[in-house]
């Protein structure tokens, strides 16, 4: 019997995969020739909201499938534009565009495309984004939900997370078997181990707010310095982040302007050899970047310099300073957006319009 597509494609985060999404591939794989997986968040440093790689997950999909459907499962990364729209919608077309062309059997018509997804997701929207193709919604099965199964796995109470949990009727309920046997060696290794202890951190910090009448809003200043064609980086030497490649910056203090804190974060975690009127001076643009998941420690904004140097055939000598282990000059060319920190490389590249 015909499909009504030739490709549904299904875009999510999987942090992890459970029974919910895998509804979604198999309505999919029913209404479908094929099914276009587009892992989200990919190549993202670890943390307690993406823990797993874009390899663990792609593992993880293709464990549940099954032998039997997963030649007609296509998985794809799919990398986060947080601060431009447009930009990620052209990614998922240009993807799409690329595994279509190479899948698309019969050539003598063009192929019908569909977006599938839950449609009570808060991530529906996406299906609203491409209006040439078709959609299939799926509903939303109670029950379901990545979040509360990670919270779940990293729960601080020894005796609730990692194999415990995994052990338990609600993980069995919730995850796939294949997934669940993955996520049973995953929580007796080394990166496992350093998410919680990361996560310690951020509950005892958040734990000083729990008496505030309102949740707090943070505000912060980071300063993307560029000279040649590098730009200067620190790497953190605590938790959140410890060891990320980041921006210098951090919190203003209470009698600071924007400006005045973002110098002096700058100056002290990297100790740069530029006097201060030649580093206002090179001042290009200032914006804010307001992502509400940008940071583990809650809601904070920050409001990012763009700093442009003069060309030189020298880089200005730096050396890392309070939170900064070290300071360096990166070439643009080589940024990993998996050893940075939090959103740093999206505001790198809207910055400096990679």
């Amino acid at each position: 019997m015909p499909k009504s597509y030739d490709f549904l494609v299904f875009i999510g985060r999987f942090q992890p995969f459970h029974k919910g999404h895998l509804s979604v591939v198999e309505e999919g794989l029913r209404e479908a020739e094929r099914v276009i997986v587009l892992i989200g968040s990919a190549h993202r440093p670890r943390n307690i909201r993406d823990p797993w790689s874009v390899d663990e997950r792609s593992e993880m999909i293709r464990s549940a499938v099954g032998e039997k459907d997963a030649a007609r499962v296509i998985i794809a990364p799919l990398m986060d534009v947080i601060y431009n729209d447009e930009l990620w919608v052209r990614n998922v077309q240009a993807t799409v565009q690329g595994l279509v062309t190479a899948h698309h059997a019969a050539r003598q018509r063009e192929p019908k495309i569909g977006l599938i997804g839950h449609s009570k997701d808060r991530n529906s929207y996406y299906l609203k984004l491409f209006p040439r193709w078709g959609s299939v919604a799926v509903e939303n099965v109670e029950g379901f939900n990545a979040t509360q199964i990670r919270e779940a796995l990293f729960s601080p109470d020894e005796n609730l997370a990692g194999k415990t949990y995994l052990d338990s009727q609600i993980a069995t309920a919730t995850i796939p078997e294949p997934v669940k046997l993955q996520l049973q060696r995953f929580v007796v290794g080394d990166v496992y181990r350093a998410i919680r202890q990361e996560q310690a951190f951020i509950a005892d910090y958040k734990a000083g707010w729990v008496n505030a009448p309102y949740a707090p809003t943070f505000v912060t200043v980071d300063a993307v310095v560029v000279q040649s064609g590098h730009v200067l980086l620190i790497t953190r030497k605590a938790f959140p982040g410890k060891g990320q490649l980041a921006l210098p910056g951090g919190f203003i203090q209470q009698q600071e302007r924007l400006e005045e804190a973002m110098l002096r974060e700058l100056r002290e975690e990297t100790r740069l050899k530029v006097p201060a009127p030649v580093l206002m001076g090179s001042i290009r643009r200032q914006q804010v970047f307001d992502s509400p998941y940008r940071s583990t420690r809650g809601r904070t904004i920050t409001h990012v310099f763009y700093i442009e140097l003069s060309p030189d055939t020298s880089l200005p000598k730096v050396r890392g300073g309070d939170d900064a282990k070290h300071a360096q000059w990166i070439p643009l060319a080589s940024l990993d957006p998996r050893q940075m920190y939090e959103d740093h490389y999206d505001i790198i590249q809207e910055m400096v319009g990679m």
